[in-house]
């Protein structure tokens, strides 16, 4: 019996809504460069859990 997995593909228009949905949050204010420093600081965090937990600091200053 053969099983089928299921896959999502995005697609070119899917990916160019979303370029295009970040460009217009970017112009807008609502991305900023502070905001992305937050956020590769949450990401480096996640992964490196155990050096947050020696005490190294990840914080991404912008």
């Amino acid at each position: 019996m053969a099983y089928r997995t299921r896959r999502t593909h995005i697609g070119l228009v899917g990916i160019i809504y979303i370029v295009i949905g970040l460009f217009v949050a970017w112009d807008r204010g609502y991305i900023t460069v502070d905001l992305l420093g937050k956020l590769l600081s949450a990401v480096l965090a996640v992964i490196l859990w155990f050096l947050v937990l020696l005490g190294v600091d990840l914080t991404i200053d912008t």
